[in-house]
C-alpha cells in the first residue's frame, strides 16, 4: 500500500468529526416539513405502487404514526384505482386503511409522479422501476420534498449524474433522503461496520460479495402474455425486470445491496473493474444477463470479487458479504474473527432494517433524529453495479473515471409514451460495435 496516503482509519476519524460538527451546528436538523408546512401530520406521496413499494409504504405508515397517505401515482390506472380496491379507506382487513386520505389524488400515466409531488405532500416514496428514478428524484428535490427511494437509483451514467446533482441539492435545501439499502439501518450491520472502521480487522486488503440464487421477474397488470396491440414500451414496462433500461439488470437491481456493503466497509468506490457474464437460462424475452462475475479494484489496490446470478431450477444460494483485513475477517453483518473476535448480540434489538429505515426517515424529517441524506451513497453503489454490468456486456476492463465522467450512455427511450422502442441488443463481449455503442470509441461516447 502507498504509505504516502492518509490511512483509512485516520480518514474515517476525520469524517466522523466532520459529521459530528454538522450535527452540532444544527444543519442535520430539519424542523419544517416540505412545502413550508409545519403541521404535525406528515403527508406521503406514493409513486410506483407495486409489491416492493407496498411494503415500504406499510413500513412508513406503521413506523410513523403521524403520517398519512395523501397522494398515489403509478403508470397503470389499476394500481391506484379505488374500484380495484387500492388504498380503500374503508377496508376492514387493512390496519392502515384509516390513514388513506387520497380522495381525488390518484394519478396514473408517465407524468403521474409530477402530479403526486405537486399535490401538497411533505415526503415522497419513489418505488417505480429504477430507470425512472433519476428524473423522479430530481423533480422531488427541486420541489422541496423529502425522499425515500428504493435502490437502485440509476441504470446508466447519465442517470447517475442526475442523482448526484439532486443529492447535492437536497443537502443545500436540508431535505432528508433515505434509500432502500436497509442494511445501513440494521443494528447488526451498523455495529459491525463501526468496529471495522475502528480498526478491529486492521486494514482491509480484500473482499467478496454475493447474491447467487433463483430468478426474479415481477410482472405488471398483463402478466406474462403480451396482449394484442400492446406497444413495445407498454410491454417492456409491464415485464420491467427483463430490460436493462427499466431495471438495470439484476446485478444493479438486486446485487446492489451487497456492493453497497463493500463500499460502506471500505468507505470508497471502485477505481475500475473487469467482468464477465451471460445468459444461460434467461434466453427468451428481454436483454438482461442471468449471471455476472466481477472483480472490482478499490483504492490502494484492494480487490473485491462479486458474484450474482438468477438461474432457473434449483441453484445453490449464497447472499452476503465478507471482508479480509490484516488482523482478521468479518461478515460485515455481525461477526469478526481474528485478534478481536466478536459476535453481534441481538437480544432486545429490532433488526428489521426495512422498518428502521422508515423510522429514521420520519425522525430526520421532523428533527427528532439525525439528518440523513443517503443520495450519494446509493447513487455510488448503483453506479458501481452499472460499471460491472457495462464491463461484462462489452468484455472490457473499465475505469470509474472514464465511464462516470465521460460516458453519455442514456438507456431511456427518447420519448416516454406507449409506442415503438427497440432497446440495445443483448451484450456480446468482444463485439467492437457494441463496445462503441455502450462505451464509445476513443473517448467519444454515443447516446443510445
Amino acid at each position: 500500500m502507498d504509505k504516502t496516503n492518509v490511512s483509512r482509519r485516520d480518514f474515517l476519524k476525520g469524517t466522523a468529526a466532520v459529521s459530528a460538527g454538522i450535527l452540532a451546528t444544527g444543519l442535520a436538523r430539519n424542523h419544517a416539513y416540505a412545502a413550508g408546512g409545519t403541521s404535525e401530520t406528515l403527508k406521503i406521496g406514493f409513486i410506483g405502487c407495486g409489491g416492493q413499494g407496498g411494503g415500504d409504504l406499510r413500513n412508513c405508515l406503521e413506523g410513523n404514526p403521524n403520517a398519512v397517505l395523501w397522494a398515489a401515482g403509478d403508470l397503470w390506472e389499476a394500481k391506484v384505482s379505488l374500484q380495484k380496491g387500492r388504498f380503500d379507506p374503508n377496508k376492514k382487513d387493512d390496519k392502515n386503511a384509516g390513514r388513506y386520505k387520497l380522495e381525488d389524488r390518484r394519478f396514473f400515466g408517465f407524468d403521474a409522479y409530477k402530479k403526486v409531488i405537486d399535490s401538497g405532500v411533505d415526503m415522497v416514496i419513489l418505488t417505480t422501476p429504477p430507470g425512472f428514478r433519476p428524473d423522479h428524484f430530481a423533480y422531488a428535490i427541486e420541489k422541496g420534498k423529502h425522499v425515500f427511494m428504493e435502490k437502485p437509483v440509476c441504470v446508466d451514467p447519465v442517470g447517475y449524474r442526475k442523482c448526484i446533482a439532486a443529492a447535492e441539492m437536497a443537502t443545500t435545501k436540508k431535505l432528508s433522503v433515505v434509500a432502500g439499502t436497509q442494511r445501513r439501518h440494521t443494528p447488526s450491520y451498523i455495529e459491525n461496520m463501526k468496529m471495522i472502521h475502528d480498526g478491529a480487522i486492521g486494514d482491509i486488503v480484500a473482499g467478496f460479495c454475493y447474491w447467487i440464487g433463483g430468478p426474479a421477474d415481477p410482472k405488471g397488470p398483463y402478466g406474462d402474455k403480451r396482449p394484442d396491440g400492446c406497444s413495445d414500451i407498454e410491454w417492456q414496462c409491464n415485464v420491467w425486470y427483463r430490460y436493462t433500461w427499466t431495471c438495470g439488470d439484476h446485478i444493479v437491481e438486486q446485487h446492489v445491496h451487497n456492493i453497497d456493503i463493500i463500499n460502506w466497509a471500505l468507505n470508497a468506490i471502485p477505481v475500475k473493474c473487469i467482468a464477465m457474464g451471460g445468459r444461460q437460462t434467461r434466453t427468451t424475452d428481454g436483454n438482461i444477463f442471468d449471471h455476472f462475475a466481477v472483480e472490482f479494484e478499490y483504492p490502494n489496490g484492494v480487490r473485491v470479487t462479486s458474484y450474482c446470478s438468477q438461474f432457473t431450477g434449483k441453484p445453490s444460494t449464497r447472499v452476503g458479504e465478507h471482508v479480509v483485513g490484516t488482523k482478521g475477517t468479518s461478515s460485515c453483518s455481525g461477526s469478526i474473527k481474528g485478534e478481536k473476535t466478536w459476535g453481534f448480540d441481538g437480544k432486545g434489538k429490532d433488526n428489521n432494517g426495512g422498518m428502521l429505515e422508515q423510522i429514521d426517515w420520519g425522525k430526520s424529517i421532523t428533527g427528532k433524529g439525525p439528518y440523513f441524506n443517503e443520495g450519494k451513497n446509493v447513487a455510488d453503489s448503483s453506479m458501481a453495479a452499472v460499471l460491472g454490468r457495462m464491463s461484462a456486456y462489452c468484455g472490457r476492463e473499465l475505469s470509474w473515471d472514464r465511464v462516470v465522467k465521460m460516458s453519455k450512455l442514456d438507456l431511456m427511450p427518447p420519448k416516454l409514451e406507449f409506442g415503438p422502442f427497440t432497446p440495445p441488443p443483448v451484450g456480446k463481449p468482444g463485439d467492437e460495435q457494441l463496445f462503441n455503442l455502450f462505451i464509445g470509441a476513443e473517448g467519444t461516447e454515443k447516446k443510445v
